[in-house]
């Protein structure tokens, strides 16, 4: 039967059909450049913060990762449009038909806004004339959409462990290549860092990132210019050179070009510089904002108040009931054990041999101490998952981990908010879907900078989070399910901080973003329940001590007001007493007769009265103050100890951490 398709036609179809079925593949870099939302580069202001976070974050790890105390320089330039058209060698242009822009405005709408400035002008004399409070007048809108971006050149500079010189453009240039793929509490969680920065300059600007870099004892700096080949996902090196380093410095210096809006991100990018501060007390932060305008440049620095660093973190081995088939296979292929008997443990934790040993007789006939491990079949894996799954195991400790330490976060608290109160608690190490934790927490009352009602900052692993807030773990805790009132605390008047700071091997971070921890994990939400009581039976002892020193003192300053006129009534009633004396209507003894002379005789006066009342009432005072003493309170303002950092020396000691405290032993 003829289909009435000519031969051409059906060699047609059959090619439209072939092309149609092809599949097509993206690199990495492809798919995070395709959704870059997911590394936090949502928008040009977001991708700002979200540059600054990563290239800080990486900074601190490399200054944790050799003991080094972290000095951070962070530095944002605003290049305006002439000097980036210079920069990538663009001949500026004049407009020619000004409507087309954005920005553009007509002359009824200029009328309109001048207008509107004109009345809001005169408003602003009558409230001043009148003595009004006056109000900062409304700022003109700017530019619509991507139009209110801007380009910028972002720094930040190091003290830490360097790159060496030939993994420098796969560090930078190769997504999905790094040194934080370890099961170990990392920052990192995705090992993108500056590679989603320099894929966001190739989008934003088109402009290579530049690195500098050494390592400790190394006679040259590394110099590579580079950027991205999207599409197979390797580093295009500019330049990659060795250069001279006579003052032997080690640490890592880049920069990268951008575009971003500091207007609309400045606050955030500020908070999470102050929060850093608060976490890592023991780092030393100078950032930066240069702009042409004078006026709105930006320096701060956040002064290291300790040297006390928590200890590096350590690479851990999985848990037998947080690992998947996927990863048991991993495992086997990358071991080096022969066994089944060495490969349960040598590659888990908490798998001793006669546990292993029992294990094995669990699986089944076809499994033995002595089986290869290499020869397992897929039947033979998915029933050592089931009862990996089933089996009882002891919880993993949590030496692996490296929290903040109380001793971190409550200076950080200091520094940084200077509160009239504060207490922390650090939990002990506890453990969901075989991960460990460990939940660390601050409250504060009063402070600078502190707006009234519950002011809450969320860490992970050490890093503030600053997005999605009311769905947290955190934020729900605090807000519905601890009774301020119960503490002495109102909720609504007091300036009070929350610090929760949690640490784990696996942080369970909801959405693709990394920014706040689900409430559904209930070990995670008991504990930070519990750290935050903790920290507010503290408070309500102190607080406690503050009211009643306080009752106290309004006792004694009534009893101060009233001396006056009691010595007054008093002096009368003695006065009047001794006159009867005198004349013989009533007879008393030789001690009280002769205090009645005294009176008489104008011996004992008024303000004699006054000066012994007022001695009772300090005398009074004093015991009570004593006795409060005596019971663990104070009978003034709560005072913190202040931390005077040591004198620049060379010597050797081991390092002690506990959660309460470090002891130094020096060699």
């Amino acid at each position: 039967m003829d289909s009435g398709e000519s031969p051409v036609e059906l060699k047609k179809g059959k090619a439209k059909k072939a092309k149609e079925s092809l599949l097509k593949q993206k690199s990495p870099a492809e798919f995070f450049a395709d959704n870059k939302n997911i590394a936090g580069f949502d928008n040009p202001g977001k991708s700002l913060y979200t540059t600054i976070r990563e290239l800080v974050e990486n900074s601190l790890d490399s200054a944790e990762s050799i003991s080094q105390l972290p000095v951070v320089e962070i530095t944002i330039e605003e290049i305006g449009k002439s000097k980036f058209n210079s920069m990538i060698g663009l001949i500026d242009r004049e407009r020619v038909d000004e409507a087309l822009y954005d920005d553009f405005e007509t002359i009824k709408a200029r009328e309109k806004r001048l207008a509107k400035e004109a009345r809001q002008q005169e408003m602003q004399l009558k409230k001043a004339a009148s003595g009004k409070t006056l109000k900062e007048p409304t700022a003109a809108k700017g530019m619509k959409g991507r139009g209110e971006t801007s380009i910028y050149k972002v720094s930040c500079k190091d003290n830490g462990r360097g790159m060496a010189h030939d993994d420098i453009p796969n560090m930078f240039g190769r997504v999905l290549s790094g040194t934080k793929y370890g099961l170990k509490q990392t920052r990192g969680k995705f090992g993108l860092g500056a590679k989603m920065a320099l894929i966001w300059s190739k989008m934003s600007t088109g402009l290579p990132i530049e690195i500098l870099s050494s390592t400790r004892g190394q006679k040259f700096k590394s110099f590579c210019r580079l950027d991205i080949d999207i599409q197979r996902n390797i580093p295009h090196i500019h330049v990659h050179e060795k250069r001279e380093n006579k003052e032997l410095w080690h640490g890592a210096e880049i920069h990268v070009v951008i575009e971003g809006n500091w207007t609309t991100h400045r606050s955030k990018i500020l908070h999470y510089m102050r929060q850093m501060a608060v976490i890592t007390p023991y780092a030393e932060f100078l950032f930066k904002f240069v702009t042409d305008a004078q006026d709105k440049n930006v320096t701060i620095k956040f002064a290291r108040r300790t040297d006390v660093m928590p200890p590096v973190p350590l690479e851990t081995k999985h848990h037998p009931s947080s690992v998947d088939l996927l990863l048991i296979k991993r495992l086997i292929e990358e071991t080096s054990k022969q066994n089944l008997l060495q490969f349960l443990q040598h590659e888990f934790v908490n798998i001793g041999k006669s546990y292993a040993e029992r294990l094995i007789g669990e699986m089944g006939p076809d499994f033995g101490p002595k089986t290869p491990v290499k020869s397992l079949t897929s039947q033979q894996l998915v029933r050592i998952h089931q009862l990996f799954r089933q089996a009882k195991f002891d919880d993993p400790s949590g030496d692996c981990l490296s929290p903040a330490g109380e001793y971190n976060l409550r200076l950080g608290i200091i520094k940084e908010l200077h509160p009239d109160l504060v207490a922390t608690y650090s939990g002990s190490p506890q453990v969901f879907e075989g991960h460990p934790f460990i939940v660390e927490t601050g409250v504060s009352v009063g402070g600078k900078d502190v707006k009234q009602g519950l002011n809450i900052f969320r860490f992970a692993n050490r890093i503030p989070l600053l997005f999605e807030q009311g769905a947290d773990v955190v934020t729900r805790t605090a807000m519905k399910r601890i009774n301020w009132n119960s503490y002495k605390i109102n909720q609504t008047q007091d300036k009070i901080g929350v610090f929760v700071s949690i640490v784990s091997t696996k942080i369970p971070f909801k959405g693709t973003g990394k920014e706040y921890i689900g409430d559904d994990i209930s070990e995670i939400a008991s504990a930070v329940k519990n750290s935050i009581k903790q920290c507010c039976l503290q408070l309500k002892t102190k607080i406690v001590k503050k009211i009643q020193a306080r009752e106290q003192l309004e006792r004694k300053r009534i009893l101060k007001r009233y001396i006056t006129d009691v010595s007054s009534a008093i002096h009368g009633v003695l006065k009047e007493t001794a006159r009867l004396q005198v004349a013989k209507k009533r007879r008393y003894g030789e001690e009280d007769a002769e205090m009645l002379d005294n009176v008489l005789a104008n011996v004992i006066k008024k303000a004699t009265l006054e000066e012994k009342l007022a001695q009772h009432v300090e005398q009074v005072d004093f015991e009570m103050a004593m006795d409060f003493a005596t019971h663990g309170g104070v009978s003034e303002e709560p005072r913190e100890a202040i931390f005077l950092l040591p004198l620049e020396s060379k010597s050797d000691f081991v390092q002690l951490h506990t959660p309460a405290f470090v002891i130094r032993i020096f060699q």
